[in-house]
């Protein structure tokens, strides 16, 4: 019962790291934080400074990727509690957050500023859309299965785990990939878009693109012509038939389930 429990415990504690990671993040890239967001802080010689980013974004980047993928799932499984895995995954990448947000560096400069009120705000709606866009995406599959606390609870009740089942639930009917979109209008929806905010906006969103890949050919291997038909009959991010096309154009490739 002591390992149950310090298992729960453990679980619970790594869901409460990534709370405040996402709090914190949804000021540092808003700058809503003054002197610690994505464009704050002493100023520094910019080619060093652009350096410490990309090996801060490159970092993160192979930290999750790398771990999602099922054959690093099994190796790992084999060292740590399989029931741990999931929370495991959420406090490195948390982790792996909090250090890109320590240690980011701006490196001045603005590409773009909105100068209208009106149109700031229409811009400050949308970074708030594709908040609640990733939210409401984690929900709709299984929030507590995504980061780890499904796992842990069964364990904790003795209860034999159970993957969740494919399904697409509301805005997984409109585009495969609501979570990605989401991220997207958070990433791009900057009112004043500085050199250390485009570097950030162009890195995670080639990122996503080839996370999708990887992804898509996991949930093939999952779930086979299941996913392969939903994957034809809808798009990969932009909703309607522009995204359908695109997205089936730039499947033609991939043998085609992790979110985050």
């Amino acid at each position: 019962m002591f390992k149950r429990i310090a298992i729960f415990s453990y679980g619970t504690i790594c869901y409460i790291i990534f709370l405040g990671t996402l709090l914190y993040a949804i000021g540092f890239i808003g700058n809503l934080l003054g002197s610690r967001s994505i464009d704050s802080g002493p100023g520094e010689p910019f080619f060093p400074a652009m350096l410490v980013n990309i090996s801060l974004l490159g970092f993160f980047a192979i930290q999750h990727s790398v771990m999602a993928r099922q054959w690093f799932k099994r190796a790992w499984t084999r060292i740590i509690p399989e029931p741990v895995e999931r929370s495991t995954y959420v406090l490195f990448s948390s982790l792996a957050l909090l250090l890109l947000f320590w240690q980011w560096r701006p490196l001045g400069g603005v590409i773009w500023e909105v100068e209208s009120q009106s149109m700031r705000a229409l811009v400050y709606a949308l970074y708030g859309l594709g908040w609640v866009t990733v939210l409401a995406s984690t929900f709709l599959i299984d929030h507590f299965d995504l980061f780890g606390m499904r796992q842990v609870y069964f364990y904790l009740r003795g209860m034999k785990y159970t993957p969740i089942q494919f399904k697409t639930p509301g805005l997984y009917r409109i585009v495969r990939h609501p979570l990605y979109l989401g991220w997207l209008l958070v990433f791009w929806s900057a009112p004043k878009m500085t050199v250390a905010h485009l570097l950030f906006a162009l890195a995670t969103t080639g990122y996503i693109l080839i996370a999708i890949q990887l992804e898509e050919r996991d949930l093939t291997r999952l779930y086979g012509n299941e996913y392969r038909q939903y994957r034809e009959r809808v798009p990969m991010l932009l909703p309607g038939r522009y995204g359908k096309n695109r997205s089936l154009e730039a499947s033609v490739n991939q043998d085609t389930k992790n979110a985050v």
